[in-house]
């Protein structure tokens, strides 16, 4: 009876693990534009998970949390997530929302869903504008892979780059006074150099004195001065991040499944203020006023 006793607490202890969750979802912090991407995710990955929200915490051993919950997939949302399981190495991670999974995603356990739209929806906004030189002001470490990459495709385009390259944010205010004057639009690219909360006033008020639209990666900036944005469908982004998942779930590698970008993405336009720059809405982007009631 005894050894009996013992192979079924032997049995349990092992099969321990196997009674955890499928999915470790970790975010950076608890707001809207995380919140939305949860839960676009859980709308197309159901299987059974854990939220950790760093935030609510002083400080959050992932790693300990993974070596002990094993679960088979984390998907960290924004950059502190994916910072907070830089030294997992065995688990599939799926990062979404941030701006260094391009470089994590070097190693081999890593890929997940861009921040950067395609460069081709910018070139079409540029062209709906008649832009046919356009400016952009960047780090490189941060965002030079992608503005290399959208200059081509604004060159094939027909359209003129003119690039800025900053190192520390306060260079962005003397980038936009160097800026060549010929320029006829500003093309503002995720970059935690160059756009900060503190440069912001130093694009729109270019935009302003040059008349010169700015067009945006996020419809947050419509309401402080950019001209049109490209905005990201947030529950989309979940949504796309949920069907990777999926996909590791099922048996795939990361590394067998490519960074993508943002699939679900649409144009904004601020009327007010095209009237402030004396333009007028493109035509085909009619049905994309923001209202300004």
């Amino acid at each position: 009876m005894r050894k009996f006793f013992f192979l079924i607490t032997a049995f349990l202890l092992l099969a321990g693990p196997a009674l955890g969750y499928d999915v470790l979802l970790v975010q950076s912090s608890s707001n809207a534009a995380y919140n939305d991407i949860v839960r676009g995710f859980r709308s197309v990955c159901p299987q059974d998970s854990r939220l950790v929200v760093l935030s609510d915490f002083g400080s959050v051993d992932v790693v300990r949390i993974v070596r002990e919950d094993r679960p088979r997939v984390i998907v960290a949302v924004g950059d502190e997530a994916l910072a907070s399981v830089k030294n997992v190495r065995n688990t599939p991670v799926v990062a979404v929302m941030t701006l260094g999974l391009r470089n994590s995603a070097a190693r081999p356990n890593v890929t997940g869903i861009d921040v950067f739209v395609e460069p081709g929806s910018f070139v079409d906004v540029l062209q709906a504008f008649k832009a046919k030189r356009v400016g952009i002001i960047y780090n490189t470490a941060r965002s030079g892979a992608y503005v290399n990459r959208a200059a081509a495709a604004a060159r094939r385009a027909g359209i003129d780059v003119v690039l800025h390259e900053v190192r520390r944010p306060e260079d962005t205010v003397f980038a936009l006074k160097e800026m060549d004057s010929g320029i006829d639009a500003l093309w503002m690219v995720p970059d935690p150099i160059a756009v900060v909360k503190e440069t912001l006033t130093g694009y729109f008020g270019f935009s302003l004195q040059r008349r010169v639209p700015v067009i945006s990666f996020t419809a947050a900036h419509l309401r402080l001065g950019a001209a049109a944005a490209i905005d990201i469908d947030r529950r989309g982004l979940g949504r796309q991040a949920g069907e990777m998942a999926l996909k590791i779930l099922k048996g795939a590698a990361p590394s067998s499944l490519p960074v993508e970008q943002p699939e679900a993405h649409s144009v904004r336009i601020n009327p007010v203020v095209l009237q402030h720059l004396e333009m007028s809405v493109p035509p085909r982007y009619s049905s994309a006023v923001i209202p300004t009631n």
